[in-house]
């Protein structure tokens, strides 16, 4: 039986559903602010800005993030900004065609914020998140370029977007397989640190009437929820640089 007092914020599988439009930053971020050290690095600095400057970049970031925030409200800034950032910067030669810069214009709930570096912006809409970092000279309705780093795709689609108003309704994609697996993953992670059993995170996760039918020491259910814990830990435990674009932690 689930004991409901470490229950209570990760049993409703409901509460994670969030998860499954998140890009890998935001995953990263996710996995990052339940490190049980991140989060007294928190406590203790947050407030400090001398010695938080010297812990951020130990977690891969230039600022300290609120671990209590969740991808939908966090802003973290991380160093160096994800490939995925898309650079915005003034036409200094544009033609006379050239697509505006049109802040109201690009589709999705829009986030507009400085990461202690420059002005960022992050457009969410369903099943997609687009990340911007904005050039101080760049204002509404100037022509503009954009950049990418060498070896990232290109914006497929940015200039339609920026030409185009967002269409009225928009319709939501079917959640992937390795979108499900994050919100498990994170389910489970968030269980085990709340010190349930592995058949009570099984219960949480999969249903009482899964666990009744195929739970036992060789089951492949219960194979399945010792899996989700180990990875949730490793992605925890330094793995989330990796959907960050970080470098890796030095050996120990």
């Amino acid at each position: 039986m689930v004991d409901p007092h470490h229950a209570a914020h990760w049993y409703p599988t409901a509460a994670y559903l969030y998860v499954l439009w998140l890009d890998a930053l935001a995953l990263a971020w996710e996995y990052l602010r339940r490190h049980p050290d991140y989060r007294i690095d928190w406590l203790r600095h947050h407030r400090r800005p001398v010695t938080a400057q010297h812990v951020a970049p130990r977690w891969g970031l230039r600022l300290l993030e609120d671990p209590a925030l969740d991808a939908r409200d966090a802003h973290p800034a991380w160093q160096p900004s994800h490939a995925a950032v898309v650079q915005l910067h003034p036409d200094d030669d544009p033609p006379a065609n050239a697509v505006p810069f049109a802040f109201w214009r690009i589709p999705g709930h829009k986030q507009l914020i400085h990461d202690g570096k420059r002005l960022a912006l992050i457009a969410h809409s369903p099943g997609r998140c687009r990340r911007f970092a904005l050039a101080p000279s760049l204002h509404d309705g100037m022509a503009f370029a954009y950049a990418v780093r060498a070896g990232a795709a290109p914006p497929v689609g940015f200039a339609f977007d920026m030409a185009q108003a967002a269409p009225a309704g928009m319709a939501s994609r079917r959640p992937t397989p390795g979108a499900l697996l994050e919100l498990h993953t994170l389910q489970a992670l968030d269980a085990a640190l709340a010190g349930a059993s592995l058949r009570e995170m099984a219960e949480g996760l999969f249903g009482v009437d899964a666990v009744a039918a195929d739970w036992h020491t060789d089951s492949a259910l219960r194979a399945r929820v010792r899996r989700l814990v180990r990875r949730g830990d490793a992605l925890m435990r330094g793995g989330y640089r990796r959907l960050a674009q970080l470098p890796p932690l030095p050996l120990q």
